[in-house]
């Protein structure tokens, strides 16, 4: 970065906010999961980090952008992020290879700026993690529940929400959650609802309670794009509830499943707002959940022989089912006992979290020592399973927690030795990509879905980890970890080159992604199509110089 631009980035900024072009800073900066850096060609980089501490410096810093556009020596396009813990689809790694990016650093953007205990609306600003909000709640004593993903406490929720995540809590889509924005296009004008425009009141807040808006949509453009920067937003919190169960179904069989999707399908349509989205695990899945890698970093998949010792020794079916249900307590009551009795009519075990013998285990575990435990296998894996059932339990009722993140650690060579409270899957040097396409919930199509995962996945050396998200009756979204040794180049290439095969062998069976890597985005979208010539019109409207995170989701 030459010094005229610094001084003029510096001059942009408020007195707390900071601009770095150490290249320390940098390096650290741009840590992620995915070994993008073993590809020379596709190497991302960018020429300083700018870390904001008030909105209107996003405005500030677009307009500064638009007016050095025409200078080569000047010029330079921003690239925003919120806390960048956008693992295994980029981390904080911008999309374009140009000169003079800016990471443009929200995190410290971190108000959460109104809170409607009545409502249930939070407005809140990029930074705001989920265990920010959790504990916002906690000291309020206010009922209701974080929108969390298995991403962990420190990630954005704003930031998940553009990008369409989902999680299991009763606003499964997160995106569908949001129900007003403010921000900036990429040419500086300012963004608000044409309902908040119109509102004379002295308390304008109407916006806040519905999504639609007056006229065209237009919020929706903010959403896996790069025509703007959204500096706050409204999430509509689900409430909690008086009475809560999760469920555990598990299937010793493979061909137990093809029984099993039906009843799924019919508890989704039959009880939707009192069940939340129903995961489908696999065996190897739920191994990773609960122990280590038998292998260790080495770059090979589980034998059946190890897959069947790990399995019997720990008690892990082949499938297991897991949902919840939230209501009033005579509903909870109810529903169980109605799901219960759709899943007797099939070959299954069925565990549920209010059951008297989980009950009595979480009272006596914490009373046994430590050293006895450690002693004995059987205690060991109750108790790993007790805490990994009340972790994924606390998910369910939207506390946030890392239970989920160590799976990224699957293959690290240093996997046992990092405290699971801390774990941060970019700094700590794991290998993780994402493969996550929608399927039509018919059995044929799962199936077809689930041969290609295994086949693909197993002639790469990566372990053929299943998940089978139903968010609703008719549609999967499936999250398959493509997890490496980040330090190995062969375990690189294989994971990129695995992806890459799943993606395009998806293609041809209907399996389409909701969501890519930055890496996906440049070979995988064309601007050919009618969609992207689409969006590249509005791109061009309005960002005329191209200074907006050049390439995201927009195909050249």
């Amino acid at each position: 970065m030459s010094q005229s631009l610094y001084e003029l980035i510096t001059g942009a900024l408020k007195v707390n906010s900071t601009i770095s072009v150490n290249d320390t800073h940098l390096k650290e900066a741009i840590q992620g999961t995915e070994g993008f850096e073993h590809f020379p060609y596709k190497a991302r980089n960018f020429c300083a980090l700018v870390s904001v501490t008030e909105s209107h410096e996003i405005k500030a810093l677009i307009d500064l952008a638009n007016q050095c556009a025409t200078n080569p020596k000047l010029a330079f396009s921003l690239y925003p992020i919120s806390t960048g813990n956008n693992w295994g689809y980029g981390s904080r790694q911008p999309n374009g290879i140009k000169k003079n990016i800016v990471l443009l650093n929200l995190g410290k953007l971190n108000n959460i700026i109104d809170f409607d205990p009545e409502l249930g609306l939070v407005t809140l600003e990029p930074g705001v993690t989920q265990q920010q909000l959790s504990d916002f709640l906690q000291n309020r004593n206010d009922h209701y529940m974080v929108p969390v993903t298995g991403a962990g406490p420190e990630c954005s929720l704003l930031a998940n929400a553009l990008e369409r995540g989902y999680g299991i809590t009763p606003h499964t889509d997160h995106f569908a959650a949001v129900t007003s924005m403010q921000g900036y296009w990429a040419n500086g004008s300012a963004y608000q609802s044409a309902i908040n425009e119109l509102d004379e009141s002295v308390v304008r807040g109407v916006d806040k309670a519905y999504k639609w808006g007056l006229g065209p949509y237009l919020e929706g453009l903010f959403s896996q794009s790069n025509l703007g920067i959204v500096s706050q937003m409204t999430i509509r919190l689900a409430k909690k509830k008086p009475g809560f169960c999760s469920f555990f179904i598990q299937l010793k069989s493979d061909n137990h499943l093809e029984f099993a999707l039906p009843v799924v399908r019919r508890i989704l349509q039959e009880y939707e707002g009192i069940v939340g989205a129903i995961n489908v695990i696999d065996q190897r899945r739920l191994i990773s959940m609960l122990t280590s890698n038998p292998n260790k970093n080495a770059h090979k998949i589980m034998s059946e022989i190890q897959l069947n010792i790990i399995s019997e020794n720990l008690r892990v079916p082949y499938w297991t089912i897991v949902g919840s249900i939230y209501g009033s307590k005579g509903v909870v009551k109810v529903t169980k006992k109605e799901i219960k009795q759709l899943f007797n009519k099939i070959p299954c075990r069925q565990l549920y979290s209010d059951h008297f013998i989980i009950t009595l285990a979480n009272k006596i575990m914490p009373h046994i020592p430590a050293w006895l435990i450690n002693k004995n296998s059987l205690l060991s894996s109750i108790s790993t399973q007790l805490t990994t059932l009340q972790q994924g339990k606390d998910i369910m009722l939207g506390i946030p927690n890392k239970v989920a993140l160590k799976l990224a650690y699957w293959r690290h060579k240093d996997a046992n030795t990092f405290d699971n409270t801390l774990l941060s899957p970019a700094a700590d040097g794991c290998g993780l990509l994402w493969y996550a396409p929608l399927i039509n919930m018919k059995i044929e199509a799962i199936r077809e879905f689930i041969h290609l995962v295994r086949t693909t996945c197993s002639k790469h050396n990566i372990e053929p980890f299943i998940t089978l998200t139903h968010l609703r009756h008719d549609s999967i979204d499936s999250s398959i970890p493509i997890v490496f040794d980040l330090t190995n180049a062969r375990a690189v290439n294989d994971a990129h080159q695995c992806l890459k095969k799943l993606t395009k062998e998806g293609l041809k069976k209907g399996f389409v992604p909701y969501r890519l890597n930055i890496d996906q985005q440049q070979w995988l979208l064309s601007n050919d199509k009618g969609f992207w010539k689409t969006v590249d019109l509005i791109k061009k409207s309005l960002d005329p110089h191209n200074v907006m995170s050049i390439d995201r989701y927009n195909p050249k």
